[in-house]
């Protein structure tokens, strides 16, 4: 970092803002400790508590297991930065276009998440999309949007075709792109990319060598789906959260600095 390069400390922010920072931060980490990184392209980004239209990103150029909560830039639904000190290259605005639409659109959703995994990009130019041959899969069993490539997503309209294509789903493979899953709460967007994720990489070795698969009942498949839209009301991704953050506890740099 710069040593001219500002940072947002605990004392410049309410309290509700900080503690997002430091959820935001730490997914950043935990996407590094799952090898759900992409240098320093691909983003998370969350709403910032109070402050409608106002959200929080990476800093461009900080790679995803260096992120503090000091890191996080506040921008607003163009991507501009709110946070003084800040120029213009600090955001990569052409990312946060997937974001900002999403965003706009689904005021239920505080955090989305997009990645470039080699899994998720596989299953992205699968034309059979996401296949209901695992129980990880099944979570997302007529619970996934599917978007058309158009390019380099520099085009702010292709924004309305993205919020169409996510329709009232959490989850959505971005064709010959990669993934992208949001949440209500940072804990859930963690859920929804964790075993969105871990789906994409088990259909990628289930079909090495192209081996005849088996597939479950359409109505197992239906009620695995419900079982586990369950789950949340259960709170238990927040639980799984929890132990998640324990991964990243013993970092040199503690990302709520």
């Amino acid at each position: 970092m710069h040593p001219n390069t500002p940072r947002i400390d605990a004392q410049q922010v309410s309290p509700e803002e900080w503690q997002t920072r430091c959820d935001l931060a730490a997914l950043y980490r935990l996407l590094a400790h799952f090898r759900m990184t992409d240098l320093i392209d691909t983003h998370i980004s969350a709403r910032v508590p109070g402050e409608p239209g106002h959200f929080l990103i990476n800093r461009y150029g900080v790679l995803f297991h260096e992120m503090r909560a000091s890191d996080l830039i506040k921008i607003d639904h163009h991507g501009n930065t709110i946070d003084p000190g800040y120029d213009a290259g600090s955001v990569n605005r052409a990312g946060f276009n997937i974001h900002s639409a999403i965003h706009a659109a689904r005021p239920d959703l505080a955090c989305v998440v997009h990645t470039h995994t080699a899994a998720g990009m596989a299953v992205s130019a699968q034309e059979q999309g996401l296949l209901p041959i695992t129980q990880h899969a099944l979570k997302f069993y007529r619970r996934l949007g599917y978007h058309d490539y158009e390019g380099i997503a520099l085009n702010p309209a292709e924004g309305e075709r993205l919020v169409r294509d996510l329709g009232p789903h959490m989850a959505m493979i971005l064709r010959n792109h990669g993934l992208l899953a949001a949440g209500r709460c940072i804990a859930e967007a963690f859920n929804q990319i964790y075993f969105l994720e871990r789906a994409c990489q088990a259909q990628v070795q289930a079909l090495a060598g192209n081996p005849p698969l088996r597939l479950p009942d359409e109505a197992v498949c239906e009620l695995t789906a419900q079982q586990s839209d369950a789950e949340f009301d259960q709170q238990l991704h927040l639980l799984a959260w929890t132990a998640a953050l324990r991964l990243i506890s013993g970092d040199q740099v503690d990302y709520r600095s």
